[in-house]
């Protein structure tokens, strides 16, 4: 495995080789003036299915959750 960077200019043009460099193993870096700013990756479908319920029990919600207080609603929307 060998890692690429090519600037983004390049790699419009570059695109479809880049991709198969990426399926194959290889690290692809796009680089924007000069410095990486994308890591191009194969798109690897979800193979575990979800399952539902699984937080149960961990996660606690206050009963007054829903119930904002006035002053935090009037500091986010200022004084009308």
């Amino acid at each position: 495995m060998s890692t690429i960077q090519i600037n983004m200019h390049e790699a419009k043009s570059r695109l479809s080789q880049l991709a198969e460099k990426a399926w194959s193993g290889d690290k692809v870096v796009i680089a924007k003036a000069g410095k990486p700013y994308l890591d191009l990756i194969p798109h690897k479908e979800n193979t575990q299915p979800r399952k539902p319920g699984r937080y149960k029990g961990k996660i606690n919600i206050p009963k007054d959750f829903d119930k904002t207080p006035v002053d935090i609603i009037e500091a986010f929307e200022g004084d009308s």
